[in-house]
């Protein structure tokens, strides 16, 4: 028998935490949530670790404690290429799992943005969430956990 999988969070803004404890509890899978210093949570299930505030700190913690046997939860397109070339799974606060087939794609997007903005042009911002968001999130995680146990057990 493996190592059982856990749940690895970056907390800080991620909207989907009762989720993540809702189908966590269910199966009994641990969940670390990782925040920085400007913020609190105490949730009564999941370890917390908390990192010095800096752009980079809880994506550089959640890096170093992956396994191949964890799901990652980012939105962090560079954790997530971090997270895949250690074998590990991961996916967004929509539902979006991060494989080695679209990752590329995505931190292409993100480098066109990010050259846009330095050059004091504008790109969208984030949709509103909304409850489908929520919906095809849990959806997406349900998948991978059920996959997950059935790896293990």
């Amino acid at each position: 028998m493996g190592q059982a999988t856990r749940i690895l969070v970056d907390a800080d803004a991620c909207p989907v935490k009762e989720i993540i404890l809702r189908l966590a509890k269910r199966r009994n899978i641990p969940v670390t949530m990782v925040i920085d210093t400007s913020h609190e949570l105490n949730d009564g299930y999941s370890t917390i670790i908390t990192v010095d505030k800096g752009s980079d700190s809880a994506d550089y913690a959640i890096a170093n404690m992956a396994t191949c046997h964890d799901i990652i939860v980012s939105q962090d397109y560079g954790v997530a290429a971090m997270i895949l070339a250690k074998g590990a799974s991961a996916i967004d606060q929509n539902g979006l799992i991060y494989t080695n087939e679209n990752i590329d794609s995505l931190l292409q997007r993100r480098y066109i943005g990010q050259k846009i903005r330095r050059g004091g042009g504008r790109t969208k911002g984030p949709k509103k969430r909304t409850q489908e968001d929520d919906e095809r999130f849990e959806a997406a995680l349900c998948k991978m956990l059920d996959c997950r146990q059935s790896e293990v057990y």
